[in-house]
């Protein structure tokens, strides 16, 4: 495996890979790699000839810049995981090599990018739209590798591939997510929990999945309000948002005759610091 840091020399390797006519994956990440990575890594790696695997923290998708400096940074570690998977290359550029000057590109995909996340932290979806079309025009990957834990994330993925003219040339390969045995979605930020908020992080999903029987026999409202209320009344759970929405267009749904793909997406505050946790659950499709 071999670790680049400059543009241009993961460039001239690439080049002879393409000149072979051999395939390319890409794995974009923030680094503080875990088993849900892996899984991501690996599948490109069974897929492609070449697999690149992106570790930058991209700071222009942080509106909180206290969340940026929290961020768990751990590159060694990284690049161990990476190699233990079978990837070939390893991108960790600085921020003056990716953003030699401010990058002022403006990506608005309505509503993929203004609902949900897009509304909690503005900004945040132009910076992911930001670095990924930078990779993307780095690498020139055949495919790119993103976690359903992200999943509104993927939505705009799909549309900025769109928006950029990439759509033949770049498939999107969505991932299933990776959960701990107790059902806490893996997450980078999950190191950042006490074990007193490791201990109660898992009943986010453990409420999500008992609101899909509940869904059967109840409306959208009291589905969403169930949902809210008994993850609220755990001691240090805190509900952000929690939307019912349709699975495309991630517009709200008032019925569930309303749409055949219809995903519930949550975002809750667990600890005192707090940690903010995102997770997700398909209740149709």
């Amino acid at each position: 495996m071999k670790v680049f840091k400059k543009i241009v020399d993961l460039q001239n390797e690439l080049f002879t890979v393409r000149k072979n006519r051999e395939t390319i994956g890409l794995v974009p990440t923030m680094g503080a790699l875990h088993e849900g990575h892996a899984s991501l890594i690996e599948r490109s790696v069974k897929e492609n000839n070449a697999t690149v695997v992106s570790i930058f923290l991209n700071p222009t998708q942080f509106n909180d810049k206290s969340d940026l400096d929290r961020y768990p940074r751990t590159l060694d570690a990284d690049c161990k995981l990476v190699k233990a998977c079978g990837a070939d290359y390893v991108f960790a550029p600085t921020v003056e090599e990716i953003y030699p000057t401010p990058d002022n590109r403006n990506f608005e995909f309505p509503p993929q990018t203004t609902v949900m996340e897009g509304s909690k932290r503005p900004g945040h979806f132009n910076g992911v739209c930001q670095i990924v079309s930078r990779l993307f025009y780095i690498v020139h990957p055949d495919k790119a590798y993103f976690g359903e834990k992200d999943w509104q994330q993927i939505a705009v993925i799909k549309r900025l591939v769109d928006f950029i003219c990439l759509k033949k040339e770049i498939q999107i390969v969505e991932c299933p997510t990776i959960r701990e045995t107790d059902g806490l979605a893996k997450s980078s930020r999950n190191i950042l929990l006490s074990r007193e908020e490791r201990l109660i992080a898992p009943n986010i999903f453990k409420i999500l999945k008992e609101s899909i029987k509940y869904s059967k026999t109840h409306d959208i409202n009291e589905t969403h309000n169930k949902v809210v209320t008994d993850i609220n009344r755990i001691e240090g759970l805190e509900v952000e948002y929690f939307e019912i929405v349709d699975g495309n267009t991630l517009l709200d749904v008032k019925s569930w005759e309303d749409s055949s793909y219809i995903v519930g997406c949550i975002t809750v505050y667990c600890g005192k610091t707090p940690i903010r946790l995102i997770d997700h659950i398909k209740y149709r499709g």
